[in-house]
This record gives C-alpha cells, structure tokens and sequence, in this order.
C-alpha cells in the first residue's frame, strides 16, 4: 500500500476510504487541523442567501469588499493586500512573481513550501530545527539561511509541531532579509490560534520592504472546502502577486463567507471560545498520549506532533487506526523527522477521547 498523503497533505479521507475499504464519510479526521466548533453561524447564513446571487454571477476579480473589510480589520492600507485561493494560491503568487533560484525552508515544515518551489524550478535549500528547541532552527541557522536563498519561509506557528518564533527575532530577520535582497515569508496560517495581536508580524510590514506574511481564513474558522487566504506585503509585492492571479481564482462563495466573518457581530466570541476550547483539549489529549507511552511536543495551535512508542511506525499506526475508522497524519515523509512521527488535530473532548481509546487499544 503507497502512503495515504500522496499528495503531500492531511485530510485526503478519499485516499484512506480506497485504501482500507471504510467509509470515508465515517471517517474521524485527526489527519486535518479544523477548529472542532465549525464553521460560525454567521457564515452558514450568509452562504444560504448569497447561494443563487453567487453561482450565478462572476465573483469580483478584484476581491473589493473583502479587501475594505480585511484592511479595516488588520489595519492596513488595502494596496498591501492581496487575497487568494487559499493561502497556497498566495505561495504559488509570491513564487511566480519573485522567480526565486533558491528558496530556504526550516524543516519540518509545511510540504507545499518545498513542493511549490520545486514546480517553480526553484532549488531547495534546508536547516533543521533540533528536537531540544521544539524544532525551531537558531537564528544563526536562519540568519545564514536568509543570506544564501532569495525565498525564506518560517512557519509562525510551524506546521507540523506548532511551535512559535519569538517576534523579535522575526523582526530581525526581517532586516536581514533586506540587507541581503531576500524575501522572508512569515506563514501565520494557524496565528489564530495563538494571541494574534502578541505574535503576528502584520505591524512589521509597513517598515519592512521585504516582508510578506501569509494568513488562512480556513482552518480556525473550519471553511478548507471553500479555499479563502490573503497576502499581506508592500505595495510592489502585491501587485507583482496579482499580475500573476488568474482572473476569478477566488469563488463568489470564498468571498461571501469571508465578508460574513470579517462582518460577524459574534465574531470575538467565537474566536475567544475557540482559543479556551483548544488550549484546554489539548492539554488534555497531551496527557493522554503521554499516558500511553507517546511523545509530544509542545504546540500553541490546535494540533500536536507526536512519536509512536519504540516498535511502531508512523504508517503502521496509521493503518490500524484507520480499519477502526480514525485517520491520522503520518510525517514519516517530513524531513527532519523519524519514522515513528504522526500528527494529531485537536478536537472536542468526546472525539479525543475516541482516539486516546483507538490508540490505547492499538498500542496494548
């Protein structure tokens, strides 16, 4: 049997159905990192009556009543704004505006940092981060980095431990990056989950030219099925990105969900109640897998990088769980990893509990 992330992500529940003959609609996805409230109230409505004026209509190319909201939201002038398909589609437009020889990645990280460039005919370049500082590299090791790529991305929190950069380092590297001509992308993707206003590098933008930091609108808010991120960089950066957007790469109903939350009169409350629930389940479920002989790493999003006891492998644990119907994200592919790391989404109590009793049952 290949590997169930044959295309290089979480969530493939399609693969995992073929691949062990189960359900996919049965299927607890521990494999993606969606908040377990779901989507707010506000955006459910909003897509139920914008459904016909949006199927039937083109959806803004230039992305204008998001691009208000967003800059009223973050504070930011709407020239430093570019909105994507996804937070990837932000990647692939910063790759193919820049045309980078070399990009640098501290891995692990997320795999479409790497896979993109490679598409791009870009060079690879790797630091590691050490398992004694959560896998964060040192900023010797990013400082060098810095100076031999023309792309950097550093996950702030990383994908797959979630661990957090200081932001002052961040805004070091930043000046970095400007004396030595390289781009330095800052992907908050998972940002929510912390405390945005401490750690998010946004503030910086203005007063760092080679700046770009990338946000989803995706995972805390639980909308991945309708692809939704943005771009915030200088004026340049954005209009290079957008040259290189294909025109209505971001549906009607991305956009509708999009206004709704930036507009969500509930919108503190959710994301307040969100943080509680995460930072709580997941001390927990970390005590559990510590219970059961499983290594983890600290993490400040709403999932956890883990290590299958001695005689197991990622993949193997993967597959048992999976005939159970519970779908986990094996990492033995990422580098700086081991054969024996996997990645769990955080979730409610009830669904943790499943998956600490899947594991205990398969470990015993």
């Amino acid at each position: 049997m290949g590997t169930i992330e044959r295309f290089g992500h979480g969530g493939d529940v399609w693969t995992a159905a073929d691949a062990f003959g189960v359900d996919r609609k049965a299927l607890l996805d521990f494999s993606a990192n969606i908040n377990p409230l779901g989507p707010p109230s506000a955006v459910i409505d909003r897509l139920r009556s914008e459904m016909m004026p949006s199927i039937v209509h083109y959806p803004d190319p230039g992305h204008r009543q998001m691009k208000k909201l967003l800059a009223a939201r973050l504070g930011v002038d709407e020239a430093l704004i570019s909105i994507g398909n996804g937070a990837a589609e932000c990647m692939a437009l910063l790759l193919l505006a820049i045309r980078p020889k070399r990009v640098g990645v501290i891995a692990p990280c997320f795999s479409e940092y790497e896979m993109l460039s490679r598409k791009f005919g870009a060079e690879v370049m790797h630091r590691v981060g050490g398992e004694d500082n959560d896998f964060r590299a040192t900023e010797s090791q990013l400082t060098e980095l810095i100076e031999q790529a023309d792309v950097v991305f550093i996950g702030h929190p990383n994908n797959p431990n979630g661990a957090l950069y200081d932001r002052m380092l961040l805004g070091r590297l930043a000046a970095t990056a400007e004396a030595a001509s390289t781009i330095l992308v800052i992907d908050e993707a998972f940002i929510d989950f912390a405390n945005e206003e401490e750690h998010s590098l946004i503030p910086f933008v203005h007063r760092c030219p080679n700046l770009i930091v990338l946000r989803s609108l995706t995972k805390f808010y639980a909308i991945p099925g309708l692809r939704l991120g943005y771009a915030i960089a200088q004026p340049q950066h954005i209009a290079a990105m957008s040259a290189m957007q294909v025109a209505w790469s971001v549906n009607g109903l991305a956009l509708a969900a999009g206004e709704a939350l930036l507009t969500d009169e509930q919108a503190d409350q959710y994301a307040a109640s969100t943080r509680a629930l995460i930072v709580e389940e997941r001390a927990a479920l970390r005590q559990q897998l510590h219970m059961l002989g499983i290594r983890t790493w600290p993490s400040v999003a709403n999932f956890l990088l883990c290590r299958a006891p001695e005689g197991w492998t990622a993949k193997s644990l993967q597959a048992e769980l999976c005939r159970s119907g519970i779908l986990i994200r094996n990492c033995d592919m990422y580098v700086g990893l081991t054969e024996r790391d996997f990645r769990l989404a955080v979730k409610d109590r009830a669904a943790n509990a499943i998956v600490a009793s899947a594991l205990a049952a398969v470990l015993q």
